[in-house]
């Protein structure tokens, strides 16, 4: 492998790996210091890990700081990327062959406007599967974790138990269905008129 020309005669970065502050099931992060950056971080997806570059200066309290930082920064910016139908056929296709051994096919996958009450819908006759436009701007592991969950339905029609063995090889199942029953919950608080001075 050859040297990284940015490092190449200086002293090797330290670099850690370590899991995130949300928990199991969410992507590892790895840690990686530099003598040559001094003031700036930055963080990048790298596979199914987050890779966070920083300062090697910088002390363990302002790492875990940075770390949670550039988590929200980098999860706020893939929560506005909105993937086109073509995109999501490819993004079905490779969630496929990384969780489900490549045996699910879907035929099609698109959004649609008509889905209120369900994120997703499989036809496994036509291998045809749609996604409600209410997915859009929600975080990629969500719109992932629901794709997956329909490519299952194309191997398995109902909600068994060989269903949910498919979905365990997707490690953000309870992450991402945490999150969206946390968003069904907050559609049925009342809203509330914003107090006076708001």
């Amino acid at each position: 492998m050859a040297a990284d020309p940015l490092h190449r005669a200086k002293k090797p970065q330290r670099s850690t790996t370590s899991p995130p502050p949300g928990g199991p099931g969410v992507s590892a992060v790895e840690v990686r210091r530099s003598a040559r950056r001094r003031r700036t971080v930055s963080a990048y997806r790298e596979g199914d890990r987050t890779v966070v570059l920083i300062p090697a200066r910088m002390s363990e309290a302002e790492e875990q700081r940075w770390v949670t930082v550039m988590l929200d920064k980098l999860a706020a910016q893939e929560s506005k990327r909105v993937l086109g139908d073509t995109e999501l056929v490819e993004r079905a296709q490779r969630l496929s062959g990384q969780y489900l051994d490549g045996k699910a096919r879907p035929a099609s996958v698109r959004w649609v406007t008509n889905q209120n009450t369900r994120w997703g819908s499989c036809t496994p006759a036509e291998g045809s599967i749609r996604l409600s436009h209410r997915l859009q701007g929600m975080p990629e592991y969500v719109v992932d974790y629901v794709l997956v969950h329909e490519l299952a339905h194309l191997l398995v029609p109902g909600h068994g138990p060989r269903f949910w063995r498919l979905l365990e090889a997707y490690p953000r199942t309870e992450r991402a269905r945490g999150y969206l029953e946390g968003v069904v919950a907050a559609d049925r608080l009342p809203h509330l008129p914003p107090a006076r001075g708001e």
